[in-house]
């Protein structure tokens, strides 16, 4: 993979310094990436995929077409899931559902605010908008995440990316995040894509609602 990395950055005429910059790590990280002595990250290649267009079985393979001839709207995280032909996915405004907790408990009795069609998706529950920007560059405030309801953490694939409702102090936290396994019994490690968010250590408990995240929409305004 360490070759095909170096002639993504030559084909875009990147310097190490502008990729590193784009996957939010340091040039020496990049460096050793493409020499061998370190591995590419999950949620680097998929910064990969979304930001530089490029094709996701010829990062891993080297087979197909280096980009995508056209920029996909929605960005997969589980290219193995079976895709539905259409289907209309709710969309939902979850301060005015009063969290995650209400809606996944009875998401017949909550009205969308609108439905998002598009071809070719996982099957999803619904759809929310992101708010905050522990996942940026991967997705930023703004931005629609399409999920599928988890029904408990014993369920979750480690290392992916996940829809979370966390108890904390009373108070429902609405978040994304990768979750990763803790060495502390009873918790899981919450891991943002923004490097000035730090790691999180949860209590397994304090997980209210959990959902899995199968596609995301980036959503730019134009001045």
């Amino acid at each position: 993979m360490r070759e095909r990395l170096r002639l993504i950055r030559k084909e875009l005429g990147l310097t190490q310094e502008a990729l590193a910059q784009k996957l939010g790590i340091g040039k020496s990280a990049l460096s050793m990436i493409e020499t061998g002595r370190a591995s590419l990250s999950e949620r680097n290649k998929n910064i990969i995929v979304q930001e530089l267009n490029v094709n996701p079985e010829w990062l891993e393979t080297g087979q197909g077409q280096m980009f995508f001839e056209q920029r996909p709207e929605a960005v997969f995280t589980n290219r193995t899931d079976r895709r539905l032909p259409t289907q209309s996915v709710p969309l939902y405004n979850i301060e005015g559902t009063a969290g995650l907790v209400p809606l996944f408990l009875d998401r017949e009795s909550v009205r969308p605010v609108d439905y998002i069609h598009i071809p070719n998706l996982p099957r999803c529950d619904g759809a929310i908008y992101v708010v905050g920007d522990s996942m940026y560059p991967l997705l930023k405030s703004g931005d629609i995440v399409l999920y599928k309801q988890v029904s408990g953490i014993e369920n979750i694939f480690w290392g992916d990316m996940y829809l979370l409702s966390i108890d904390i102090d009373g108070e429902e936290y609405v978040t994304v995040k990768y979750i990763q396994k803790s060495e502390n019994e009873g918790c899981v490690k919450l891991v943002s894509q923004n490097p000035h968010h730090a790691d999180k250590e949860v209590p397994v408990e304090r997980i209210r609602a959990l959902a899995f995240v199968k596609a995301s929409i980036r959503m730019n305004s134009i001045r």
